[in-house]
């Protein structure tokens, strides 16, 4: 997504830490460079004592140019690198016993909040991005839309997407049995999901939630 819809800020939200961007110097903000430069950042992040190693891969400054012809070009040439890169290692007689994954599991696409419909960018690189990875699609900064706004946001996403032929994660192939089917189907109801990402803490009838603070009260 383009910068300013609170990329870096909602993946920080999401594994309650900052995952995304390592700052130079600490306690110092960097600067985020506005290039389709595609930053990697890995963590091991541990949760009630199970581990997982995440990588970030961010694309800061997508679609930001006044022609964004072909943008998506170091993406999908990305994303294909770690394919062929992870299958040259599977391929080994000598395999290693464990192989770097690079690849790329998961691409969340951050739509801007316009409450309108998808832009024509936003469409081709949706299109593109779903042959090669799964893409979530989301809302970003959700809490700038009323209710109805997002209700009607959200079936116009949806009606696009159908109309373009573009299949987002979960697809349909992984509907192997009734009960994934079942699942999968509330999943897609509600995509895209509509998102808000706050790093700041606040005390709420005494527990403390991430959200972000407002006249007229807090969206956690």
């Amino acid at each position: 997504g383009q910068s300013g819809l609170g990329k870096s800020t909602m993946v920080n939200t999401l594994f309650k830490s900052k995952v995304s961007r390592k700052a130079t110097q600490p306690g110092r903000e960097e600067r985020i460079p506005k290039t389709v430069q595609l930053q990697s950042v890995t963590h091991v992040i541990e949760e009630k004592g199970v581990k997982m190693k995440l990588t970030v891969t961010d694309t800061p400054g997508f679609g930001d140019q006044i022609n964004n012809e072909n943008c998506w070009d170091p993406i999908i040439k990305y994303i294909n690198e770690q394919y062929e890169r992870y299958l040259r290692e599977e391929i080994l007689i000598a395999r290693k016993r464990k192989i770097p994954d690079t690849r790329v599991h998961g691409c969340v696409y951050f739509v801007p909040p316009t409450g309108h419909w998808l832009r024509p960018l936003d469409l081709e690189f949706m299109r593109r991005l779903s042959k090669i990875v799964n893409v979530v699609p989301v809302i970003a900064k959700a809490d700038t839309l009323t209710l109805e706004e997002r209700a009607e946001f959200k079936q116009r996403i949806q009606r696009d997407l159908k109309a373009h032929a573009i299949s987002v994660y979960p697809q349909e192939d992984f509907d192997e049995d009734p009960d994934d089917r079942a699942l999968n189907d509330r999943i897609r109801e509600k995509i895209p999901f509509a998102v808000v990402g706050a790093d700041q803490e606040h005390q709420v009838n005494g527990k403390r939630v991430l959200g972000r603070k407002t006249k007229w009260g807090i969206i956690e």
